[in-house]
């Protein structure tokens, strides 16, 4: 607990004046004192920096470890404390009347959202509050002209939604081929917004729509009964049981095909295909599979072979590492990370060799046309189109990085 110093009490002079009288006046009640148990509460706000944790920030504010322990088990269950970050508040109530003890813990972990643990009789309790929130629309609108990522940022679309965006187009869109400079995309993204117009978050991209010199991809979120998947617009999912790029936007840097050997000189067979990428740029399994094998293996360097359902394999070869815990027999699902680039093996930079084999032969990824995973049907292609048609509504009223309140 935090312990209070006492101060001597200040005693303000008093002049009394007598006055003779022939008879004793009756005695006056002395007026009422202040009342010495009437308090006001202590707050105080404490600012998380880097590598503290909740224990250690309100121990550095003198809470007394067992006083701070059943606070931070009643709020486990609504904000884990290993979630608090550098610049959260923590705001702190403490009794004067009872040598500052902690009586209640308030913690906003996002816009919005306010999580109050409070000791009561029967020990702590923890609730949590979100603003009110607004919801509106934002279109955003622009040309590639070569990393699709700063493009999207570049109209306008938050950082997380552009890779999310990315990493949906690489079932669908071979980056190297398909996307060029000069093409152009829209995008319709959702945001949160508080009574006074403060932003509490971004949420999702709705509709994204591709103009390639080759074709026009237009795209649609729609909630499902196993969640939120894409379609084209005529119900047929984006999802496809492989990745067309197992890499976020990466440039094709030598194709599948006979190729003089950039380390060796000579010209032989090119099994696969080569993106260049930065180094550590992630990885991810091209489909749901199991790892056959992972380990450093001759000219591919580290070296990972996935295993999938359709009896195919996928090899990712010169990665500078693996994922963590990442082992033989592992599970992996499509587009997580499972490695990053590098230039193990026989390279001269960065990059990654990528394969598929089909039936012992290796195939031209670049060529591959991965099945989709969902058709919609029925009742939930009309309930897909009816929400298709109240984004094409809303869009009709907007211009380029507009903000608009979403009309239900």
């Amino acid at each position: 607990m935090l312990h209070r110093i006492a101060r001597p009490a200040r005693w303000l002079p008093c002049f009394v004046i007598l006055l003779a009288s022939p008879a004793a006046a009756p005695a006056q009640p002395d007026p009422p004192k202040p009342s010495s148990s009437i308090q006001t509460e202590a707050v105080r706000v404490l600012v998380a920096r880097p590598g503290d944790t909740l224990a250690q920030l309100l121990a550095g504010a003198g809470v007394e470890p067992e006083e701070a322990r059943p606070a931070i088990s009643a709020l486990a269950p609504i904000f884990p404390p290993r979630r608090l970050q550098p610049g959260h508040e923590v705001t702190l109530r403490q009794d004067p009347s009872r040598d500052d003890a902690l009586t209640a813990l308030i913690l906003e972990p996002a816009p919005g959202r306010t999580v109050t643990v409070t000791r009561t009789p029967s020990g702590w309790q923890a609730v949590e509050e979100e603003a009110t929130r607004h919801r509106h629309l934002v279109y955003a609108r622009g040309d590639v002209t070569g990393a699709l990522l700063q493009d999207l940022g570049a109209a306008g679309l938050p950082q997380a939604l552009s890779v999310n965006l990315v990493r949906m187009l690489g079932h669908a869109v071979d980056f190297q081929r398909e996307l060029q400079p000069g093409d152009g995309f829209t995008v319709l993204f959702d945001r949160f917004r508080d009574a006074e117009g403060g932003l509490l978050r971004d949420g999702d991209v709705l509709h994204a729509e591709f103009r390639m010199s080759t074709r026009r991809l237009s795209l649609w979120r729609h909630e499902t009964a196993t969640g939120p998947e894409w379609f084209d617009e005529t119900g047929r999912s984006l999802r496809r049981n492989f990745l067309r790029t197992p890499l976020d936007g990466a440039r094709i840097s030598s194709e599948f095909g006979q190729r003089r050997h950039p380390v060796l000189g000579f010209t032989r067979m090119h099994q696969g295909i080569d993106f260049a990428a930065p180094h550590g740029t992630p990885v991810l399994a091209a489909a749901d599979g199991v790892v056959e094998r992972i380990g450093f293996v001759s000219g591919y360097g580290r070296l990972i072979e996935l295993s999938h359902p359709d009896r195919s394999m996928t090899r990712y070869a010169h990665l500078s590492g693996f994922a963590q815990g990442l082992k033989l027999g592992s599970r992996v699902g499509q587009a997580e990370v499972i490695g990053r680039v590098g230039s193990s093996g026989l390279a001269t930079g960065p990059h990654l060799h990528y394969e598929i084999v089909e039936n012992g032969r290796s195939v031209d990824p670049a060529i591959a046309r991965p099945a989709a995973t969902v058709l919609l049907a029925g009742e939930g292609l009309e309930d897909f189109q009816r929400t298709r048609r109240a984004i094409l509504t809303q869009i009709a009223h907007l211009e380029p990085m507009q903000e608009v309140a979403w009309a239900e």
